[in-house]
């Protein structure tokens, strides 16, 4: 594995903290919620032998703040963050993605608008619950998050919210638990759940992708689900996406935060899909 390289890139309305490791084509991961580039330290050595891994923080999130006030995401907007640290790494190649939960929904919004720029995505999990035919249920689960958070704060927002995606499948230590080098990232992520349920949350789980142009590029998708998350909330979008485009569902080790839980072998199983001649 090459030396880790730490960066700033200032884009309209940010500046995004990014992190390239390693050598060989362009892999790009994306973090979902309010968690950053750190959620994927346990894939990137392995992954870095064989790929230029980049892994940033998404917008307000961490290391990567807003120029001036919050303002609820855009999914164009977080496409574009992501075309610009491709543009950047990666000038005259496409980059292989892997994007995770609503990292995953900027990845499947970037191949849309951008499918010269993608070499192969895998979209793990996004949580694009519009594309459900109980969309109204969803839509009103994550409405009593957001309205939970707005008058009771953080913890309980997070009751809902965990239990409602079933995230007790890859629980994690307490904070309190974590050696220190654990805990400092721990800590960091945690601290971007107002950010999370104010200005994300939302704007990401209403998302509706673009069926007909992600049919145009489906044989560069891997629609992808945790083997212990595939029936959870966040894991039946992908399901519905994986018929309209053709292809199985690929399952990962863990549920829907795998890479942090199984980073092993899902890194293993990462370079394995993208090596493959095909699905």
């Amino acid at each position: 594995m090459g030396a880790k390289t730490v960066n700033k890139l200032a884009v309209p309305g940010a500046t995004l903290h990014y992190e390239v490791t390693g050598s060989g084509p362009m892999l790009l991961l994306i973090a979902g919620g309010g968690t950053d580039a750190g959620v994927f330290d346990g894939i990137v050595g392995p992954l870095a032998a064989d790929y230029t891994v980049v892994t940033y923080d998404p917008r307000g999130n961490s290391r990567s703040p807003y120029v001036g006030a919050p303002a609820d995401e855009r999914v164009d907007q977080a496409a574009d963050d992501a075309l610009a640290l491709i543009d950047v790494v990666s000038p005259h190649e496409p980059a292989y993605v892997l994007g995770s939960s609503s990292g995953a929904i900027t990845g499947l919004e970037l191949i849309t608008r951008y499918p010269d720029r993608v070499r192969m995505l895998v979209a793990h999990e996004p949580p694009c619950t519009e594309v459900l035919p109980d969309a109204a249920d969803a839509r009103a689960f994550f409405q009593e998050v957001y309205d939970t958070y707005l008058k009771e704060g953080v913890a309980a927002a997070d009751a809902v919210f965990m239990t409602g995606i079933g995230a007790h499948d890859d629980s994690m230590p307490q904070l309190e638990d974590l050696l220190p080098e654990y805990r400092e990232p721990a800590e960091r992520m945690q601290a971007n759940a107002p950010i999370f349920y104010a200005h994300k949350l939302l704007p990401f789980t209403r998302y509706q992708p673009d069926l007909e142009a992600l049919k145009k590029v489906a044989d560069r998708i891997v629609p992808a689900a945790g083997t212990d998350s595939l029936d959870n909330l966040p894991g039946r979008p992908i399901q519905y996406l994986s018929a309209e485009l053709g292809w199985p569902v690929v399952t990962f080790p863990g549920g829907h935060g795998g890479y942090a839980s199984h980073p092993a072998p899902f890194a293993t199983h990462l370079h394995q899909v993208l090596s493959a001649p095909s699905l």
